[in-house]
């Protein structure tokens, strides 16, 4: 009877952990681990959490029933593509001959002198080179809500090349917010959905 309600008990466990979530009020934005652009990414998802409306975002601690906390990055690279094609080809030739007759009797003389020349050359050549360098900038964050106890709630894992009006990590930050309030929406309207 003990092994079947523990099982009882073990399969309530997520429900009251999602029922803990439609109750969360009040939120501490914990300091993110990454690198050094993980503190912008917090002020970041704050301002957007903030502006959803979706909790009371507070810097005390001790008033928090939830706690956001994760890891985020924000790198700016720039990637290189090089390639070079060519085409060369060369030929040549060249020939030569002559002939130089000289005969000289007491003060007379006469001369013979032929030459001939020829040459040949040809070219042909082309070549092409690309070099293309493109700056990239691509952001991530990993979080999850958790409960004074230390129970994951909720997590997901937002990443990020930019938007059209916003950085990267700007939307990763809005992202979070989004799936973040469309879950909580779910979790409450099962909540409050009738038994059958």
């Amino acid at each position: 009877m003990t092994a079947l309600l523990l099982t009882f008990l073990l399969a309530q466990a997520p429900d009251d952990v999602l029922a803990q979530m439609a109750g969360v009020k009040r939120v501490y934005v914990d300091r993110l681990t990454g690198g050094e652009t993980a503190a912008q990414m917090r002020d970041l998802l704050i301002s957007s959490l903030q502006g959803s409306k979706l909790f009371v975002l507070t810097e005390n601690t001790e008033r928090a029933d939830a706690f956001l906390r994760g890891a985020a990055e924000d790198l700016v690279y720039t990637e290189s593509f090089q390639s070079s094609e060519g085409i060369n080809a060369r030929a040549g030739g060249s020939e030569s001959n002559g002939v130089n007759t000289g005969t000289r009797f007491n003060g007379g003389g006469g001369s013979t002198s032929r030459s001939a020349a020829r040459s040949l050359s040809l070219g042909v050549g082309e070549t092409e080179s690309t070099n293309i360098k493109e700056r990239k900038h691509e952001a991530m964050a990993t979080v999850r809500l958790v409960n004074k106890d230390g129970d994951v709630m909720w997590s997901t894992t937002q990443e990020s090349n930019g938007a059209k009006f916003r950085g990267a990590s700007a939307d990763v930050a809005d992202k979070i917010t989004k799936q973040l309030t469309a879950d909580l929406e779910r979790v409450r309207r099962q909540k409050n959905a009738p038994i059958p």
